[in-house]
């Protein structure tokens, strides 16, 4: 009796430990794990122009946040129990995206939050939605992913996920590449599988005559409170930064750092909104210092530092911008022209408001 206890017990760790190998294969293979550097496609045209040296060149950066719009944006991540967004919302959103982008006409646009086939977005490829509102000289684009999963077991989401970062360009595109930034590691090891996998985007606009512009997109971390996430994450797009621009050709890099401008913007900011910043100081600091940016760190702090606000809290309270965590860092050969953020008229379509900058190529 005692062998057969003893063969029973033993065959039942054997199962245990197979259940738990194909649990744990099943959760690998049905999530995302890129590279450091991995290689992207972009999709071109081949009538599609380079840049000219001395022309004007403008952006636009935005965080579309997959297309939910306002109000009723204050989802389960923010303590909100706001339904995701029906499909009428996306479209009609989308249209409203595409209207901003034909009115401003920038010649490059860095997006951010753009959803391809989530369950929560009705997996609509809001990228190729939006493109297909466009004028036909935006056909020249690239992606990154930093969410993708077939399934997520989370009780406000239970399916599919999948959200990009994508460049849209008028002008022709080469060696797209992603850059994996780290990861938050405070959350157990089976809830960072499911996580977001935060990256920088990057890709070049050759310029006539030789030379190149580097042209960067990222999205940083949120919800990183409690660890040095966000330290980890600036200094990687320093070093990201700072090999592209030891080429000797002009950087450029736009996008969503979830992270305030200054200490007096913390301080500006309403008690219920700290806690998602950390009141030792902001870790963009050093972006700040080394590189010239859209806005400026004293137009941040001037007396008309609400118009660099691009960011509405997500609660159903909110109706203005309370914050700036947009950004456009750029280097030398650089040339700042008209630059703002665009809020009158886009309050509606995201939780973040777009950021808009000229440049000249000026080769020196």
């Amino acid at each position: 009796m005692a062998r057969a206890i003893s063969s029973f017990l033993r065959w039942c760790a054997i199962a245990a430990s197979l259940i738990a190998l194909l649990m744990s294969a099943t959760v690998y293979f049905t999530t995302y794990h890129p590279n450091a550097i991995e290689d992207e496609t972009i999709f071109s045209l081949t009538t599609a122009p380079q840049l000219k040296p001395g022309q004007q060149l403008k952006v636009l950066s935005w965080n579309l946040q997959f297309l939910a719009g306002r109000p009723n944006n204050n989802f389960f991540y923010d303590g909100g129990s706001d339904p995701w967004p029906s499909l009428q919302t996306v479209m009609a959103n989308a249209k409203a995206v595409a209207t901003i982008i034909v009115q401003e006409n920038p010649d490059v646009i860095l997006l951010q939050e753009l959803d391809d086939g989530a369950e929560r977005t009705h997996f609509q490829d809001q990228l190729q939605l939006i493109l297909s509102l466009l004028p036909a000289d935006y056909a020249v684009h690239t992606s990154s992913f930093y969410w993708l999963a077939d399934f997520v077991p989370h009780g406000e989401l239970l399916g599919g996920v999948g959200m990009k970062m994508s460049i849209i360009s008028k002008y022709r595109l080469a060696s797209a590449k992603r850059y994996a930034l780290p990861a938050i590691t405070t959350d157990d090891i089976l809830a960072r599988q499911y996580n977001l996998k935060r990256a920088i985007q990057g890709t070049y606009l050759p310029i006539e005559g030789g030379g190149k512009l580097n042209l960067l997109n990222t999205h940083l971390s949120a919800y990183a409170q409690g660890s040095d996430t966000m330290l980890r994450q600036v200094a990687m797009v320093d070093k990201v930064l700072g090999d592209h621009a030891a080429q000797g050709d002009p950087v450029l890099l736009g996008g969503d750092f979830n992270l305030l401008p200054s200490d007096v913007a913390y301080q500006n900011l309403a008690a219920g909104s700290r806690k998602y910043y950390n009141e030792g100081g902001t870790e963009i600091a050093p972006l700040l210092e080394r590189y010239r940016s859209v806005p400026s760190l004293p137009e941040t702090l001037g007396a008309n530092r609400h118009d660099w606000f691009t960011h509405i809290a997500n609660d159903n309270h909110s109706e203005v911008p309370d914050k700036t965590i947009d950004y456009i860092f750029y280097s030398g050969k650089l040339a700042l022209r008209e630059h703002y953020v665009r809020s009158l008229d886009t309050l509606k379509i995201s939780d973040h408001l777009p950021v808009v900058a000229s440049f000249t190529l000026t080769g020196n």
